[in-house]
């Protein structure tokens, strides 16, 4: 059988999204499991929703004492119920945090995969979702606990069910009975996993599709009356109680104090000039790079055409907002990938020209080796030699997604390119988050005090140890995750306080010295039980941080009259 009839064959009804769902499922799940709880934002987020599950408290977002009043509150309750399920929050097991995240981009690929299915064909759906689910962004973020590739299915669920009603409306198949039901769960749930911006990515979809077609009954069957009232079904009573809760404290801490400033400027030195997201697009959505100079060359070409007009009024209107805010984060633009997918699904229903063949196999190629560099820079940067057999394999399939994907589609085997460089470039993600980055010592300062602090039985959930462990000079989120809610980030006058009472502490190289002069103060001896060296990848400082528990037979001390630090 060809490659032709067998996706027409694997793509027949509900086996397209499916199969689109899996190699997302594919591409997330090595990393998933392997890779340690991530600073910044991951181990705060994993934090604050353990802390959730301590504490009973289900509507307030804290990280420690802090409220952490930024984004809804959506993801921390899909994390929640994943850990009460498949783990529980003293085990602090980073990977039942991030099941809502792979089931987010597995969420996505088959919903795009369904979507572009109703403009360009089964086999051209299966395709699209495919690609959305093997790109670098999504498959990256489907192993990462925070809010994107959540956010992501949920609102290209929303987009894919507002192009089926769209393509029904324009003599397409048969949006189904409940495609407005999918389209308003879809941005309730984005709205109360990320706030504004699903529903901002299908109102500008919605604007571009009435301003160009200058036509919009269409839109009334989205059932108006019944979707805002689920919408206000999913959101309000969060929305409510969080209000009474923090006495109206969140909107105000989440308004001004993170979404303005990010329309202001550039928030936490994450400002970039337009046109950033642009230049990131081929190396971000790679292994999908191959088929971009075709995708615009069918956006330009078929733009009278129904499905590449969604596509265009879901991409253009999306793309230019995160090109024009000030604030710039790599994955801001992923709720409009799967525009891009479908266009380059698009391209593979025709036959594509010499110049879209050759420029895709080139821009491939070049960001296929220049991936497989990066795995060999990783190795110099931050590991040795032994890296190099997970390396090795990681940059073969890296290269050979962009050169093998190029020279099939230079030999005018488009669909045989497509499915060459998603499974070499799934390979490849896998090798590399999985086999590669774990191995990678110096980044996981966290992870390796723990595992040293286990060994010598100073894991205060060991209950040998007392709580909490005070640490000075190091304040990443991930090990606060790793500790234990109860963790002490504090100065080097609270360590030895620490010490003097017989609890654990660990103190940065910089803190050392006053560390030592504070335990004389507090008549305290501490045995250092290791050292560990790395990098503190969230700011590149170097750090060595020492791990120490009070020196056998050392008497509890008071505290000194001198308390304080000098």
């Amino acid at each position: 059988m060809t490659l032709e009839g067998e996706l027409a064959r694997l793509s027949r009804g509900w086996r397209g999204p499916a199969l689109a769902a899996l190699i997302a499922f594919l591409a997330g799940l090595p990393g998933l499991i392997a890779v340690p709880p991530l600073d910044r934002d991951e181990s705060r987020f994993a934090q604050a929703t353990a802390q959730m599950l301590e504490s009973r408290d289900f509507t307030v977002i804290r990280y420690q004492e802090e409220p952490r009043f930024k984004k809804p509150v959506g993801i921390h309750w899909l994390q929640a119920a994943s850990v009460a399920v498949f783990s529980n929050p003293e085990d602090r097991e980073i990977w039942a945090y991030r099941i809502p995240s792979l089931l987010g981009a597995m969420l996505a690929a088959a919903a795009c995969a369904w979507g572009a299915s109703a403009f360009f064909g089964a086999p051209a759906g299966l395709l699209a979702g495919a690609m959305l689910g093997a790109t670098f962004m999504l498959s990256t973020e489907a192993l990462i606990a925070k809010t994107d590739a959540t956010l992501c299915g949920f609102t290209t669920l929303a987009l894919a069910a507002l192009g089926r009603i769209y393509a029904e409306a324009r003599e397409g198949p048969p949006a189904g009975r409940r495609a407005w039901l999918l389209f308003w769960i879809g941005v309730s749930v984005a709205t109360l996993v990320k706030g504004p911006v699903g529903p901002m990515v299908a109102g500008l979809t919605i604007v571009a599709l009435c301003l160009s077609e200058r036509r919009a009954a269409w839109l009334g069957r989205l059932k108006w009356i019944w979707g805002l009232i689920i919408l206000v079904a999913i959101c309000g009573p969060w929305a409510w109680a969080v209000t009474v809760a923090t006495d109206g404290g969140f909107w105000s801490a989440a308004l001004g104090g993170d979404l303005a400033p990010k329309l202001a400027g550039g928030q936490e030195t994450h400002g970039a000039p337009p046109g950033y997201h642009t230049l990131l697009s081929p190396i971000l959505m790679f292994p999908m790079t191959l088929l971009l100079p075709a995708a615009a060359v069918v956006a330009w070409k078929r733009r009278g055409e129904p499905g590449v007009r969604f596509a265009l009024c879901w991409l253009i209107p999306t793309w230019l907002v995160f090109e024009a805010l000030p604030t710039k984060l790599v994955h801001y633009t992923l709720p409009a990938y799967g525009a891009v997918a479908w266009l380059a699904a698009a391209a593979l229903v025709a036959p594509i020209g010499k110049g879209a063949r050759w420029s895709g196999a080139v821009l491939a190629g070049l960001f296929g080796v220049l991936l497989a560099g990066g795995a060999f820079y990783l190795v110099k940067a931050y590991g040795d030699a032994s890296d190099l057999v997970a390396a090795i394999p990681a940059a073969l399939f890296l290269a050979s997604a962009g050169l093998v994907g190029g020279y099939m589609l230079i030999r005018q085997a488009p669909p045989k390119a497509a499915v060459a460089a998603l499974a070499l470039g799934v390979a490849g993600h896998a090798t590399l988050a999985a086999g590669l980055a774990p191995r990678l010592n110096p980044l996981w300062l966290s992870s390796r005090v723990e595992r040293v602090m286990a060994k010598a039985q100073l894991l205060p959930e060991q209950g040998i140890a007392d709580a909490p462990v005070t640490v000075a000079g190091y304040a990443e989120p991930s090990l606060v995750f790793a500790l234990g809610t109860p963790t002490e980030l504090a100065g080097f006058d609270d360590a030895a306080q620490a010490i003097s009472e017989h609890r654990p502490a660990v103190v940065e190289q910089r803190e050392d010295a006053n560390f030592q002069k504070a335990l004389a103060a507090y008549h305290a001896r501490a045995h250092l039980v290791a050292t560990v060296k790395g990098l503190d990848y969230s700011d590149g400082k170097k750090m060595t941080l020492r791990v120490y528990e009070a020196a056998p037979g050392s008497p509890q001390a008071d505290v000194p009259e001198t308390g304080g630090q000098p």
